[in-house]
């Protein structure tokens, strides 16, 4: 079917040079010649207008005579009203042919710049004010990332274990509400678990899947979009990406591995240091002192002593020592646990436990005269320190000594 091309052939125009004589002011041609279609639209817009407005009311005019009739019961007054109605009809139809007349009218004239293009369709849109969010305290903030974390903890894990960007990109577009900050956190979290166990590879997948979340999270800033929209667009471009693009990403991850071990070290070093301090505190003795410490500080002779566990020697070394170095030494063993006197006061089979000591310690039901317990007048002279209880039994067959050897 040819296409109909004669509609274009009549355009007015009102900057038209082809007829305009070198003597005449083309400006001013230009501006009459706008001003004169201008006026010409407008008398024709204002008789359009007249048209349709006598048109509306020659209906509601008939209209309403129309009902009259019907309810009039006068035959007089039906007469007239059958009379105006005729006569509203002739003129509604001299109105309607005005209007078919004016339309074509409308058809046949030239275009111009005005009615050359006309809008197919319009459409306005008044975009609502977001409303504010309210500010959420650290208390509250931390408390929406915990339930986030506990509600779709295995939906971010089996994210975290995809090895192809394809695959991951689909999983997101899924669950489209696992991209944001909380599951980049929780990966973090993981990486710097998983490298406490030991679990080397496993963590470096992790941190590969967390560099990924954490390049979306940022291309989404830089484009001030909701991180969704950039999902598409960033495995897009990592897949087709040059070498430097592919490198930086590398370097990302490999920076963020390093960090992850070194926080991981800094985890284990911390919770190895409380978990010793807690042993520490469990083996301290009733003075608050450490009996491994305490040990070590102790001269070798009187540690080969108590490796020895020989009450003997113990008894020798203390008297053989400076009374005031012999009662330091030996009230550090008291504090510690490592001597516990009186032990044979304790109920006959009830393990005595101030003195014991893990791997170290035994517990030996001896009772050994402590230098700490004689008069410091007869410390100034070895000579004078009375003889050492020597672990002999009495005659009711009870052994008096008291201590603990390690």
């Amino acid at each position: 079917m040819p296409i109909d091309y004669s509609k274009w052939k009549d355009i007015e125009i009102s900057d038209d040079e082809d007829d305009t004589h070198p003597n005449i002011d083309t400006p001013s041609l230009f501006r009459w010649r706008h001003q004169a279609r201008v006026e010409r639209m407008g008398e024709f817009e204002k008789k359009k207008n007249d048209l349709k407005d006598n048109l509306e009311v020659s209906q509601r005019e008939l209209a309403e005579r129309k009902k009259k009739l019907k309810d009039a019961d006068d035959g007089k007054e039906k007469q007239e009203l059958q009379a105006d109605i005729t006569k509203l009809e002739k003129q509604l139809k001299e109105w309607e042919m005005k209007e078919a007349a004016l339309e074509k009218e409308e058809a046949l004239a030239p275009w111009n710049v005005d009615t050359i293009c006309r809008d197919g369709f319009s459409k306005t849109t008044v975009n609502k004010i977001p409303e504010k969010q309210k500010e959420m305290t650290e208390d509250e903030r931390i408390e929406q990332t915990r339930l986030f974390m506990d509600k779709y903890k295995d939906e971010i894990e089996k994210f975290g274990f995809y090895n192809k960007w394809g695959d991951s990109k689909e999983y997101l577009l899924s669950h489209q509400h696992l991209v944001c900050e909380d599951t980049a956190n929780y990966l973090t979290i993981w990486c710097v678990n998983l490298q406490m166990e030991e679990k080397n590879q496993l963590m470096k997948q992790v941190a590969h899947q967390t560099i990924v979340m954490q390049y979306i999270l940022e291309l989404a800033k830089t484009m001030k979009v909701p991180p969704i929209a950039c999902v598409s667009s960033f495995f897009d471009k990592i897949q087709v990406c040059d070498d430097k693009y592919m490198q930086g990403f590398n370097n990302e991850r490999d920076a963020f591995i390093g960090r992850i071990t070194r926080r991981a070290k800094e985890k284990t070093d911390k919770l190895v240091a409380e978990y010793e301090e807690e042993e520490r505190q469990k083996r301290l003795g009733p003075g608050g002192l450490d009996p491994q410490e305490v040990y070590e500080e102790l001269p070798e002779e009187l540690q080969q002593c108590f490796d020895s566990k020989d009450i003997q020697m113990l008894q020798d070394v203390l008297v053989s020592m400076e009374p005031r170095q012999a009662e330091i030494w030996l009230k550090k063993c008291i504090d510690s646990g490592l001597w516990v006197p009186g032990a044979n006061d304790a109920p006959a089979g009830e393990a005595s436990e101030e003195g014991a000591v893990e791997g170290t310690t035994d517990t030996c039901n001896k009772e050994l005269s402590s230098p700490s317990q004689q008069d410091n007048s007869t410390l100034e002279d070895p000579e004078d320190v009375p003889p050492a209880n020597t672990g002999e039994v009495n005659e009711e067959g009870t052994d008096n000594s008291n201590c603990v050897i390690s």
